[in-house]
């Protein structure tokens, strides 16, 4: 035990030291996006942990705005594709075109290419574009004709949706949202927040440009360290807990749940919320993950992984609802 309590020390000075970029990235950004902490919190967890991210929220709260600072501030290529009915897959990864002086088809790279991908309103497009998205977003690779390319890595789609407007959109199927690490639903600003938001945009010479303060070979190193992030087996089982618990949740003597819940979380769930925990201790400066972790990331991981019968829509029942159930019931390591 000794041995694995000095071998956990080091590991925390190590990721101590090599986690310090985290304050530096959160500063820098808060030179252009005024509050947001919590959404700006949640992009860097997807990035460290290989998750991609789908941001709910009206317009106007700066989701765009952070994403795009986040990629400046990591000096990576910033891709955007505003999401319409008439897009086509093509729009999205690229084409073959024939080129008449070479006599010859020759690839066109679509704006997938790219470290950091903007879905904007990505429920606006049709089924097929989503699922060209969503290829490249499971495999890391896009095939145009015979030829198959690889991405640069880190590779990270953040995808947005309204949840104001449903005409004309096209709900994003299970099995698709199922692919996001988190669901991220953002609210509006505090009085004093607005404030300040009102100053820097009538008045640019308070908001300075962002600066890029690492390279993306830097958070390739940080992912390896999160992987190292130590996590006991008690922390193991809470997470299984809590994912069982949204299948069989009479098992945990949570029966009134069982008529709310249609299906629980899938393995998927359990593996990223390891994941995203793993990512939220390296961002506290530590080499270990502790329940606080889990908790304080369970409803980004999960909240989209719950499906909800009539019975529970009927008795306006949430899916949060439900998981501050599981929360308080699942015995705490």
């Amino acid at each position: 035990m000794e041995n694995t309590s000095s071998d956990i020390r080091q590991l925390n000075e190590k990721i101590h030291q090599a986690s310090a970029f985290v304050d530096l990235l959160t500063m820098e950004l808060g030179k252009v996006i005024v509050g947001q902490r919590y959404m700006v919190e949640r992009l860097l967890i997807g990035l460290l942990a290989q998750g991609h991210v789908l941001l709910e929220g009206v317009p106007g709260l700066a989701k765009t705005l952070s994403i795009k600072s986040l990629s400046s501030a990591i000096n990576a290529k910033f891709s955007r594709i505003q999401f319409t009915p008439d897009l086509l897959p093509a729009d999205v990864v690229g084409t073959m075109i024939y080129n008449q002086q070479k006599n010859e088809f020759v690839v066109r790279r679509g704006p997938i290419f790219a470290n950091f991908i903007l879905a904007d309103e990505i429920n606006r497009a049709p089924a097929k574009v989503q699922s060209a998205l969503l290829e490249a977003m499971q495999e890391r690779q896009i095939t145009i004709g015979d030829t198959t390319f690889k991405l640069d890595e880190p590779f990270l789609v953040l995808a947005t949706q309204n949840p104001i407007e449903q005409e004309g959109t096209y709900t994003l199927p299970e099995a698709q949202v199922d692919r996001f690490m988190l669901k991220v639903v953002i609210g509006y600003p505090t009085k004093e927040e607005e404030k300040q938001i009102i100053r820097q945009n009538l008045n640019p010479e308070l908001s300075a440009p962002i600066r890029p303060i690492i390279q993306p070979g830097d958070i390739l190193e940080a992912r390896k360290l999160v992987r190292e992030v130590y996590m006991d087996e008690k922390i193991e089982k809470y997470i299984l807990d809590i994912v069982f618990a949204t299948r069989n949740p009479e098992e945990y003597k949570l029966n009134k749940l069982k008529p709310l819940i249609a299906y629980g979380g899938s393995p998927r769930a359990s593996i990223n919320l390891a994941w995203a925990a793993k990512a939220y201790a390296f961002m506290k400066r530590r080499g270990y993950v502790i329940p606080e972790d889990v908790r304080n990331i369970c409803f980004d991981v999960m909240r989209h992984r719950v499906g909800l019968t009539y019975e529970a829509e009927a008795e306006n029942v949430t899916s949060e609802n439900i998981l501050s159930e599981i929360l308080n019931a699942v015995e705490v390591p």
